[in-house]
């Protein structure tokens, strides 16, 4: 979360293409600065992470399951919980007409800086479990690739739904293993994991723009079925 007002505070005055710009400069700037500093592990990444559960073998991994569920869970709460309320209103009418929303005297930049701070802290939170099960974290494992896997999540499961991105995410992660039984080469089977991932956002973009748990757009639907 500290981390994010770094790049929130700087980059949160433009918006659209301009902030995805911003965050993947940014993003790539940091790996740079991992991969050539030694108190992160260099190219290498960080090994010897202590892991949360003592236990070993299958009650390891079915302890690490049952958090990783709850956590999710919980997350899932939180956020259907914060845009249920009075402040979701603000978020929905800043997303619908930020112009609108600042003629009315609310501070968008705020709010931005709020959603960019708990967006980042629950990415920590999620990268914090991932280092502890698998013990080890290089600079490799959240390259450009995985950030364009996680908008695909979004955009198929739903951009403007709570459970959407949780069902896009479930997906998702069963098609990378869907694309191991084809016993294809590893040279092969990265790209086609970049292909697919670029493949299905441009798809639901045209097709489905509302994902799978999105409704179409009021005025769009009443001019569809006339």
């Amino acid at each position: 979360m500290v981390a994010s007002v770094a790049v929130a505070l700087p980059s949160l005055r433009v918006s659209g293409d301009y902030l995805v710009i911003a965050s993947i400069g940014f993003q790539l700037g940091v790996l740079q600065i991992i991969k050539n500093s030694e108190w992160t592990g260099g190219p290498g990444g960080l090994t010897n992470i202590a892991p949360l559960i003592a236990t070993v073998g299958p009650a390891m991994i079915w302890s690490y399951v049952a958090l990783v569920a709850a956590a999710a869970l919980a997350t899932v709460l939180v956020v259907r919980w914060l845009v249920s309320g009075d402040y979701g209103r603000a978020i929905t009418a800043m997303r619908d007409d930020e112009e609108a929303f600042k003629a009315l005297g609310h501070d968008a930049v705020s709010v931005k800086l709020v959603l960019f701070a708990i967006g980042s802290g629950l990415a920590g939170l999620a990268g914090g479990l991932y280092g502890h099960y698998f013990l080890f974290v290089t600079p490799e494992q959240f390259e450009i690739l995985y950030s364009a896997a996680m908008l695909t999540m979004v955009v198929v499961g739903g951009i403007r739904t709570v459970w959407g991105p949780a069902l896009g995410a479930v997906l998702l992660q069963f098609l990378p293993q869907a694309i191991n039984f084809l016993k294809l080469p590893s040279s092969v089977t990265g790209p086609l994991q970049g292909i697919l991932f670029t493949g299905l956002v441009l798809v639901f973009l045209f097709l489905r723009p509302q994902g799978l748990l999105g409704r179409r757009p009021l005025a769009r639907q009443v001019v569809e079925d006339d």
